[in-house]
């Protein structure tokens, strides 16, 4: 029952961006209902450890940290590299797919896929990809989520799955559990929305 569960929610996870990038679909009509399955999916599993190596609040204080530093990172890698007019537009593509939702709205939507996410991939996949391996199942659940983000064909999506997956699962095989990894991607989601690494209002409206 679980590797037919992770199967598919590889394939729903990756059928839901390739809808986006080729249908026009929006994101919270695609991504947020597959990535919320996929976390009570997770759930009725089998609910993931939050922490069994780590104490809860040094687990939630290294997550809120390490999404900062994300953030933080994210955003000077974007103005690092603002003379590469694709993967600008790509970030700018990425901001524009929550259209004309208010910001609160976004970013409560959005904690739904920042929680699915986690318990699926860095609780449910990590635990049982490779049995009695934990680097190794660590491993191939970050593959797999990055090989679910490839039909985005969104630069800065696919590398916010290579980067920022690898923050979350390292978090997650450091704790043993999804907390660190959770508060991680929420903190680094709020930042990204609540202040954007780049002026997508004023250049996507010229587009």
């Amino acid at each position: 029952m679980v590797p037919a569960v992770m199967v598919l929610g590889l394939v729903a996870e990756g059928t839901a961006w390739w809808v986006v990038a080729t249908r026009g679909v929006s994101i919270w009509a695609a991504i947020i209902p597959v990535a919320g399955s996929m976390g009570i999916a997770a759930l009725a599993l089998g609910p993931p450890s939050l922490s069994q190596e780590v104490a809860l609040g040094p687990a939630g204080a290294a997550g809120a940290a390490a999404g900062a530093g994300l953030y933080l990172a994210t955003l000077g890698f974007v103005r690092a590299i603002r003379g590469w007019p694709t993967f600008r537009e790509h970030a700018i593509r990425t901001y524009l797919l929550q259209g004309a939702l208010p910001s609160a709205f976004a970013l409560l939507l959005s904690m739904v896929s920042v929680f699915g996410e986690e318990l699926f991939w860095r609780g449910l996949f990590r635990a049982h990809a490779v049995s009695g391996a934990p680097v190794a199942s660590a491993l191939v659940a970050w593959g797999a989520f990055v090989t679910a983000n490839l039909p985005s064909m969104n630069l800065a999506i696919v590398s916010g799955a290579v980067v920022g997956g690898a923050a979350w699962t390292a978090l997650a095989l450091w704790s043993n559990g999804v907390l660190a990894s959770l508060v991680c991607h929420g903190v680094w989601t709020a930042l990204m929305l609540i202040a954007p690494v780049v002026g997508w209002r004023s250049e996507g409206a010229g587009e």
